[in-house]
């Protein structure tokens, strides 16, 4: 984690504490009338979602019965977000906060700090495997074991106990696993909102639908593909790779901006020699200089893996199920399927 990240970290705590007062009159003002459920003062379910992928389940699952913000703007890094105050009022005063506990731990500490009554976790309607400590753990800590990053990490597990120890939190990248937090928001809609709730649940069965059918097109288009081995620049796609028996590579682990190691990246020229790597992917959102340098020392191809942390005008489509579309266009092209 960079220093930029500390200092947003400081920062979002120094607004925490500004905006309690105001948290706590948000409470007061939605009082017992929220305690039984139902929509808001506009007839529609006020639901604040973390970053993109909460937001895209919550605006199909929900559709005209809800009012869906996010606090993470398109083209804003989900890892470096900063909150505003009014952007931390907004979590007591909605009648539910779509979030992923572990990517955002500033997000982490709001929503806690918050006081909101309803909350839908996306971790915790599915299980969590581990991915990227070959790159976090071993290599990368012994460069820094002294420095930067041991002090982030102690920050880390003394400020909110996460820092990916419950696992890699890149869960929607995976799509069963992102149809099966689908069905619990849909769930959470419906207990929040019962008026509407026959609307959420037929809602929540197209959208897994569609994530099923999309986990038919990886795993057919991907099973025989003669390379199975593909580089990252973050460790992002465990999940992905996992699902559909591929070798993910990444060149820093889960933190995006984390500097790779002189090892780490000697490791990955052997690996791209060994298993005929010929393409080094890299994302939208973060600088791709790390990547193109491995590429082109080794003379690869680089191409775009979104992790779809958020849509803008360069992701390569317009929602969730383009950008994993165009993925798997991408992991084929790379792979030789």
């Amino acid at each position: 984690m960079t220093a930029r990240r500390a200092r947003s970290r400081i920062r979002s705590a120094a607004l925490l504490a500004g905006v309690s007062g105001l948290g706590l009159l948000s409470l007061t003002a939605c009082g017992s009338g929220d305690e039984g459920g139902g929509a808001g003062a506009d007839g529609r379910l006020d639901v604040v979602a973390s970053f993109y992928p909460m937001e895209f389940l919550a605006e199909r699952i929900g559709g005209e019965h809800v009012s869906v913000s996010t606090l993470t703007e398109p083209g804003v890094e989900p890892h470096d977000l900063d909150l505003s105050p009014r952007q931390t009022a907004s979590l007591s005063e909605a009648d539910l906060v779509v979030y992923l506990q572990g990517l955002q731990p500033v997000v982490d500490e709001a929503v806690e700090q918050s006081g909101a009554s309803r909350v839908v976790e996306a971790t915790s309607f599915t299980t969590l495997e581990t991915h990227g400590d070959e790159v976090d753990g071993e290599e990368h800590a012994d460069e820094h074991a002294e420095g930067e990053h041991a002090e982030e990490e102690h920050a880390e597990d003394d400020g909110h106990g996460h820092d990916h120890e419950g696992g890699d939190p890149h869960i929607w990248l995976d799509p069963v696993r992102y149809a099966e937090v689908a069905r619990g928001v849909g769930d959470a809609m419906a207990e929040a909102d019962p008026d509407h709730a026959a609307d959420y649940e037929r809602n929540t069965e197209q959208l897994v639908g569609e994530l099923q059918s999309l986990d038919e097109e990886f795993a057919a288009g991907l099973a025989d593909a003669p390379a199975r081995t593909f580089i990252t620049t973050h460790a992002a796609f465990g999940y992905l790779a996992e699902r559909y028996e591929l070798r993910e590579e990444a060149i820093t682990g889960l933190d995006p901006e984390a500097e790779p190691s002189a090892a780490r990246m000697r490791d990955l020229q052997d690996i791209a020699r060994e298993d005929g790597v010929t393409t080094v992917f890299f994302e939208t959102l973060v600088s791709d200089e790390t990547a193109r340098t491995l590429a082109d020392d080794l003379g690869l191809e680089t191409a775009v893996l979104d992790p779809v942390e958020g849509i803008t005008e360069d992701s390569p489509g317009a929602d969730y199920l383009e950008v994993m579309r165009a993925n798997l266009a991408a992991l084929q092209q790379a792979l030789g399927a």
